[in-house]
């Protein structure tokens, strides 16, 4: 199956970025409404996959200072490609922004994925909507999907 990446304009899609992260963060995560959409949506820049059947399968967003956040992949979509797909396309659209350093805010479990990927860690572990995260950081230049194996 495959797959497409493209920028969405939150104003105009904010309805199916909106499903697709309720599914995976409100009701699956159980990260409340509140906290799952905030400001930085109405100026981040967003993007959205979809399937070969032109069905919404995940989202992204990326934030004027690097960070990439609310990556959520509906479950049947979780592998290797889509994961793959969507970081690369934020990283290029990073770049093509002028941003030289992107970051995440990672699950502890998935530290070890996102340091293969040229990610190191930034600061200390904290917790973000009841979940501890470690800050992730890495130069856009040596960023790498290549060994991404994140499935969950």
């Amino acid at each position: 199956m495959g797959y497409l990446v493209n920028k969405v304009e939150w104003d105009l899609q904010k309805d199916i970025l909106q499903k697709i992260r309720e599914r995976v963060f409100v009701y699956e995560l159980h990260i409340p409404k509140h906290i799952e959409f905030d400001s930085l949506d109405k100026i981040a820049l967003h993007v959205l996959v979809t399937d070969d059947a032109h069905h919404p399968v995940a989202t992204g967003r990326l934030c004027t200072d690097g960070l990439i956040s609310r990556i959520a992949v509906l479950p049947a979509h979780r592998n290797r490609s889509v994961y793959k797909s969507l970081l690369n396309f934020i990283v290029k659209l990073a770049s093509s922004q002028g941003i030289e350093e992107i970051s995440i805010n990672c699950i502890l479990n998935e530290v070890g994925r996102f340091k293969l990927n040229g990610f190191a860690e930034h600061g200390n572990v904290f917790m973000e909507a009841g979940i501890a995260r470690q800050r992730m950081q890495c130069k856009v230049e040596h960023f790498n999907t290549a060994p991404f194996t994140l499935v969950h």
